[in-house]
Formats: C-alpha cells, structure tokens, sequence
C-alpha cells in the first residue's frame, strides 16, 4: 500500500475531538447511496411502463402495416410473398380494418371491426394469448340450421359486457355502407356467433374492438379479394423502422411501411420525456450528496491542516497531497454507490417478486411494473462516480496548496 492510499485512509477516521467530520462523511455516503438507489428504481419502473406498454400494443398490433396509396390491396398473396423475402420479416398476414355498429340481445355499440386470416395470423398478432376463451380457429364459419352458416367473431371483454353477450350467444353486425334501393341506402346486416372474448388491459381496445375471419369482412364489407393492407412481424421489434424501408424499396413507390414506433410516436415519446425529466430530478439527490462530499473534504483539510505542512516538509509532492484527498472523496463516492446499486436492485427485486404497489383502474396494469436494465444500471454507477471525482477536484486543489511555511509558523 503506498503512502497516500495509507494517509487517506487514516483520515477518513477523524479524532475524537473532531468526530462530527466521520458523521459528516457517514450523511455524505447515505445522500449518494440514496441518490443511487432512488434512480436505479425510478429508471426500472419507468422501462417497466414503456415495456408493459409496448407489448399491450403489440399484442393486438403488428410490428409494421404495408399499405397501398391507390386503395385497397387485390393481388395481396403475391405482395404479401415478396414482403416475406425481406430480410428481418418472419411473418406476414393480410387484414381488413372498417367501423360498424354491433347489437346485441340488449342494445348496440359502434366498434371497429377487423377481418383477419386465422391461419397466418397467429404468426404475426399475439392475440391468441389474449384470449379469455375460445381461438382464432373458431373465426371459420360453421354450419347450423342444415346449410345455414353463421360465421365467428371475437369481441373485447369490455365490448362484450355493453352488448350483454357472452360465448356462444349471437351478435349482428350493421353497415351503412349497403345496395342503394329506391327507398335509400339499406343498411347491410349479418349475423356472428361469438366464439371468443380477448382481454389485453387497454380499455381502448376490450371497449372497442371485434374480430372476424378475412373472408366474412371480405364479405361483409363487399370487398371480394382485396384487403386493406398487410400486418408484418419482424425478428426484432427494436429494427421495426429499418425493416419497414426495407418493404418500401422491395415493394416499389406504390406502398408504404409504418412501424409500430411511428404509429405510437405520442405515447412512446411521453413516456421517453417522463424517464428522462426523473432521471434528472433523481441526479440531483446525488449532486446533493456531492455537495456534502466537498464540504467533508474541506473541514478535513482544514482539520488536517498542520498534518498536510508536515507531510510536504518530508518530501511529500503537491501531487501526492492532492491524490490523498481523492482516493478519500473517491472512498466515500464509490462507497455510496455500491451500497445505492445494491439497495437498489434489492428494492426493484422486492416490487417484482411481491407487488404490493396496485395501480389505479386508469391504467392498463394492475401492480407497479419493474424492469432493470443492465445498461442503466451501469450508467447510473458510471454517473455517479464520475460526479463524486468532480467533487473531489476542488478540496483536493486547495489541500495542495498548504504552505509548510505559513501552517507551521506558530508551532
């Protein structure tokens, strides 16, 4: 051990006269500790939001939507082949998306109803883990009443308690859109069987959402073999944007690609503003906590005043001076933050595991969510030393400063 690491550990124990500076120096350790620990939690329940967020939306939604500027998509097996060939895609499915009134036994509601291929779908939509009952299988027609057929449809939790109907009950499906006769528009009618109820936590999408088989929309909405885009998954969601340019070039300028990112721009970047306006109310409780480093650091100085004179009249350089007061600031910063990034990943290990934190109905998650990323971690430690070294500069400065012949003049 060499001489300054040997001084600076004896000074970080004051004399008995003097220990309010060890108290001192104990607060200054609990404040980065604290600081530490408080923006370890705030950053994992804020990636925890961003995250249940993201796949509450995903789990109804796509990773990217291919479009048409002309309209409606005829020949979609063959776009849908060539998006397929696109490096980063792993699944492509074709959808119909439209509003219609639905009624039930005891009143009716306006909904937006999607039509979907339940053979392609579940390798793009993870709507199928949403489901309460039944699957996207049971969306095929089936025949009742001899040759009558009643297709299927999957409504939203909350969709289903307006209409009063449950699993097996019937619904009709009314469209606006209908044959003009000489009385008028007539209002094009169609008659489902509910054969599932899906549950995401979005009240946005269990009040609002419907799901029918491709080919009853087809029908439905007098659309016979078109569709209004495609619903592509990709290998890795984080390179959504770049697979979409990708879909745009190989499709030509006809079509276009929007990621799920650009889709939910405003909620993804609240969230991001949210993270970063705590993340720097949270470093300011460690820069507090930098602030009681440097005053530990000058009343030690002062208090070691005629020590310093004596070390620098044996030979001791103003270098080696300035290093005692570093390492000491440095003891204590990394001290702190040691103890804040334990503490810290023990209280997200607590929220996770227990979750006694319940959330409000308003938002679409019952208990606090919680996830630590390594990354944030270490940049939250990283930041935190860096920060208590900066505090250090100052004392250490002035400690180097010390003149043997002025300290020592009356001893």
């Amino acid at each position: 051990m060499n001489f300054e690491w040997f001084v600076c550990l004896r000074y970080l124990k004051a004399k008995r006269k003097h220990g309010f500076i060890s108290l001192i120096s104990l607060i200054s350790i609990a404040g980065v500790m604290v600081g530490v620990m408080a923006l370890i939690v705030v950053l994992a329940v804020m990636t925890g939001f961003t995250s249940e967020f993201r796949d509450k939306i995903l789990g109804i939604n796509s990773h990217v939507v291919v479009q048409d500027y002309t309209g409606n998509i005829s020949n979609y097996d063959e776009v849908a082949a060539a998006v397929r060939a696109v490096e980063g895609v792993s699944g492509v499915t074709p959808y119909l998306y439209s509003q219609a009134m639905i009624t039930g036994g005891e009143g009716g509601t306006g909904a937006v109803l999607r039509g979907l291929d339940p053979a392609t779908a579940q390798g793009v939509l993870s709507l199928e883990k949403h489901l309460r009952s039944g699957s996207l299988a049971d969306l095929a027609p089936v025949k009742t009443d001899g040759a009558r057929t009643v297709p299927g449809i999957i409504l939203g939790k909350e969709l289903a308690v307006q209409l009063r109907v449950s699993t097996h009950d019937r619904v009709r499906l009314i469209s606006a859109s209908g044959p003009l006769t000489p009385m008028g528009v007539m209002p094009k009618v169609s008659t489902c069987r509910v054969v599932g109820i899906f549950e995401t936590g979005m009240y946005e999408y269990d009040s609002a959402l419907a799901y029918v088989s491709l080919e009853t929309a087809q029908r439905f909405f007098d659309l016979p073999g078109a569709v209004h885009g495609l619903e592509v998954k990709t290998t890795d969601l984080n390179q959504a944007d770049k697979v979409a340019k990708r879909i745009e070039l190989a499709l030509g300028q006809n079509f276009f690609a929007k990621d799920w990112m650009r889709m939910n721009r405003n909620i993804f970047s609240a969230l991001a503003l949210e993270k970063t306006a705590l993340s720097i109310i949270m470093a300011l409780v460690v820069m507090v906590a930098a602030f009681n480093i440097v005053s530990t650091l000058i009343m030690v100085v002062m208090e070691k005043n005629k020590d310093i004179a004596i070390l620098k009249s044996m030979g001791a350089t103003s270098g080696s001076i300035m290093r005692i007061f570093i390492y000491e600031g440095l003891v204590i910063g990394l001290t702190g933050t040691f103890l804040g990034v334990v503490g810290g990943l023990g209280l997200c290990a607590l929220l996770s595991r227990y979750q006694f934190i319940d959330l409000p109905d308003v938002y679409p998650i019952s208990t606090l969510p919680v996830l630590v990323l390594p990354s944030d971690v270490i940049l939250i430690a990283l930041s935190a030393t860096v920060i208590t070294l900066v505090a250090t500069l100052y004392p250490s400065w002035q400690a180097a400063k010390v003149d043997p012949a002025v300290a020592l003049r009356y001893e």
